[in-house]
């Protein structure tokens, strides 16, 4: 029994007690899969078969790592085990079972990308509007129904669920659902949703199924168990419900997937379903510094719907945690990318030892810029580089086409989008006319009249039309007017605002983002060419993606929080701690919404293993316009025992020592800063605010500019000049600012007020 030794008394009593319902809420950091492995290992030497074991998780990774590590202590019998993703393992229950319900044994499964084709072509034939029901709408809705176990016949006599389609101004959604299942149950085919769906139909409509499966496993365990829906829940409570031999691991510290369907009641209520349950509580974190641990325990702390746990590390105390403040999320990403080159070259580390963790994927775009501008390899984990994301590329590929018409490359990928009536049949007219005549692509669209005819020539002129008043604003305005005209204009910004569904929110978040990028560059004060063809040059340079595509390569990790889940790393930045960003705008209209992004910035802190970085910007710019950012609210809830105010980055060293002091006295003057951090504390933000400019500023003439005057900078604030260089037309000023520290500013393009 020497694999038990390693454990510690929680852990072992958790992995010894094989009988009856058991749940394990396991803190971050408590080894959960190593209780769970062991506890599987340890029924196999009971004299347990491991057919008789099921298994389920969420991902095919942790199901594959688990099965390694039992097999590590009980050898090949470990195969025998039940064990997989609740999809994997419930389509293979149906291929057994498959024709009780109509089905053949080989079903198709289809993917997302199957079922969307599938939806497009229904709505097609149904002759609806693609703009009301939008695809990615009528798939969530669809999901949704499926997942809360809502049949097509059954939502088609609930009449709530009807209203709120009519009121949504999609009338004809049930019948939408209806035909799809149909389409898919002619097909012999099932999606994703459907082999949870089918599951419960199987075991709700053929007794002698689930009294065949509820013999057949006689030990459940189920992983991440706060992660899952109610069609899960219930197919897990039936199969258990005979032997009663179930145990459940989770930590409702970490449900954060709300909205693909998870339900925090399940493990909340996890002992009203089984009153006879043993509960054991893994809170000893083997992965953080006490710091991080007592930090992390702070945020929770505000949470009143969970269960109670005290979780605590023997690890070293560790450093504080450090919160730095930024003018912009440019700045914010020059302090992190600055921060991971330090900290890599004084602690010799590597650069996969540093993560950064952001609450939205647009997001990226400041921080890859900075890290790439250092020469710092980064990786963009489960998703893709800003850059590279489809509506970015179809925008700037407009950009593109609007200053180089002859970019063919650009015309074909935008020319159809958004749909405009040119399909591949006339995309294919063009180039055939082009080869003809030996022309240019543009040159066809430009003269459509001349080589096409009827409705195609029609778009396709309207089209060629369209660009060329794209380049006639390009020739007289700067690089964001001209980009935010053909957002507008090409018809990008109608169609993904128009999508609302969680991708498509994403996608419309990183147009603005990429809007915001160029805002920036057009009022840059150290260029006087801003145009945007000069930034498309910039964001060329940019996206000569030159990271090795190696998984091992050492390279900084960049993911949404939602990704980061389940990993850990020796240092971590969370950045953009911000009311209306993290929280998230959308998420503070209750209280439930509220603890779920609570939990996520819970989830964040405890990925770090030693040292842990937060950040925030006091502007950011949206949609063009900069606006003043207010500090999280999740700032004041963690111990400000545990921070290092660290707002000297930017700032030369004398200036930062002042600067930290001030800081650190404001935030000495809570109540709470020198003794324990109550359960839940309600403080007023005394974070720094973006400077306000005085009332009636004007910029004043700087000619007469001498070191040792004050100045105001619209944005920047207060400051003194404490030298100029150079001669004019191109005197630079040094100019220490009282909040953000020195700058360099070239007179010509800076506005400033003088003070004195």
């Amino acid at each position: 029994m020497d694999y038990l030794a390693g454990l510690n008394s929680t852990q072992r009593d958790a992995v010894e007690q094989t009988e009856g319902p058991v749940m394990i809420v396991a803190g971050a950091g408590s080894g959960k899969t190593r209780v769970i492995t062991y506890r599987v290992a340890h029924l196999i030497r009971k004299g347990v078969d491991p057919f008789n074991i099921l298994v389920l998780t969420f991902t095919n990774k942790a199901a594959k790592e688990m099965r390694e590590r039992i097999m590590k202590v009980v050898g090949a019998e470990a195969k025998n085990i039940w064990m997989g993703t609740f999809h994997s393992i419930f389509a293979r229950i149906l291929r057994v079972e498959a024709e009780l319900i109509g089905y053949p044994k080989n079903f198709t499964i289809y993917d997302t990308d199957d079922t969307k084709s599938l939806l497009r072509s229904i709505l097609k034939e149904m002759n609806l509007d693609d703009k009301l029901y939008n695809v990615n709408q009528v798939y969530g809705r669809i999901s949704s129904a499926k997942n809360n176990l809502i049949s097509p016949q059954e939502y088609n006599k609930n009449e709530a669920l009807l209203a709120e389609d009519r009121e949504n101004g999609r009338p004809q959604m049930g019948q939408v659902y209806f035909t799809y299942a149909q389409r898919c149950y002619r097909a012999g085919a099932m999606d994703f949703d459907d082999l949870l769906f089918k599951t419960n139909v199987l075991l709700n409509k053929h007794p002698e199924t689930l009294h065949k499966y509820q013999h057949q496993f006689k030990y459940l365990m189920v992983d991440e168990y706060q992660d899952t829906n109610f069609s899960q829940y219930l197919i897990v409570k039936r199969l258990a419900a005979v032997n009663q031999n179930i145990c459940v691991v989770g930590d409702d510290a970490q449900s954060i997937y709300a909205f693909r369907g998870a339900n925090i009641q399940n493990i909340l209520n996890f002992q009203k379903d089984y009153p006879e349950v043993r509960v054991f509580k893994l809170e000893q974190n083997y992965r953080s510094t006490k710091m991080i641990v007592n930090a992390a325990n702070s945020i929770i702390a505000n949470n009143k719907n969970q269960l109670e746990k005290n979780v605590f590390s023997e690890n070293a105390d560790g450093d504080k945690i450090k919160v730095a403040r930024a003018f912009s999320d440019n700045e914010e990403g020059k302090i992190v990318a600055e921060a991971i080159l330090q900290d890599k070259a004084l602690n010799s580390q590597q650069f996969k030892d540093f993560a950064i963790l952001y609450r939205t994927n647009a997001q990226s775009r400041a921080m890859e810029e900075s890290l790439r501008k250092l020469n710092i390899p980064y990786k963009i984990y489960g998703g893709t580089s800003f850059y590279q994301r489809k509506e970015i590329k179809d925008l700037i590929a407009y950009f593109r086409l609007t200053y180089n018409p002859n970019d063919e490359e650009a015309l074909k990928r935008v020319i159809n989008y958004p749909r405009r009536g040119i399909g591949d049949t006339t995309i294919d007219k063009i180039i055939v006319a082009a080869d003809k005549h030996q022309y240019r692509l543009w040159d066809i669209v430009a003269n459509a009249q001349m080589f096409l005819d009827g409705r195609s020539a029609t778009a396709v002129s309207t089209f060629g039309t369209m660009i060329q008043s794209f380049q006639a604003i390009g020739n007289q305005e700067n690089a964001f007017d001209t980009a935010m005209h053909i957002a507008q204009h090409s018809g990008i910004l109608k169609d993904l605002y128009e999508d609302k569904s969680v991708e498509g929110l994403s996608r419309y978040e990183n147009i603005q983002e990429l809007l915001n990028g160029i805002k920036e560059f057009s009022e840059r004060e150290d260029i006087e060419e801003k145009s945007l063809d000069i930034f498309l040059q910039d964001v060329a340079l940019l996206t000569n993606d030159d990271n090795d595509k190696d998984p091992n390569a050492d390279t900084v990790s960049l993911m949404t929080i939602h990704s980061s889940k389940g990993l850990e790393f020796p240092n971590v930045f969370i950045v953009g701690l911000e009311e209306n960003l993290f929280p998230s705008q959308l998420s503070v209209n209750s209280r439930a919404e509220l603890e779920e992004e609570r939990r996520l910035f819970y989830v964040a802190v405890t990925r770090a293993e030693t040292k842990l970085h937060i950040s925030y910007a006091t502007s950011r710019y949206r949609w063009g316009t900069l606006n003043n950012c207010e500090p999280s609210r999740f700032l004041d809830e963690l111990n400000p025992a545990c921070l290092d105010l660290d707002f000297k980055p930017r700032m030369n060293a004398a200036a930062g020592e002042g600067a930290m002091k001030s800081d650190r006295i404001a935030w000495q003057q809570k109540d709470s800063f020198s003794k324990p951090k109550p359960k839940v504390v309600k403080t007023t933000s005394i974070l720094p605010k973006a400077h306000v400019p005085t009332e009636g500023f004007a910029p004043s003439d700087t000619s007469g500019l001498q070191v040792g005057m004050e100045v105001e900078h619209e944005r920047f604030g207060f400051g003194k000049v404490i030298n100029l260089e150079g001669n004019s037309p191109d005197l630079k000023a040094i100019i220490f600012f009282k909040e953000l520290g020195q700058k360099q500013l070239l007179l010509k393009f800076a506005k400033l007020r003088i003070v004195q």
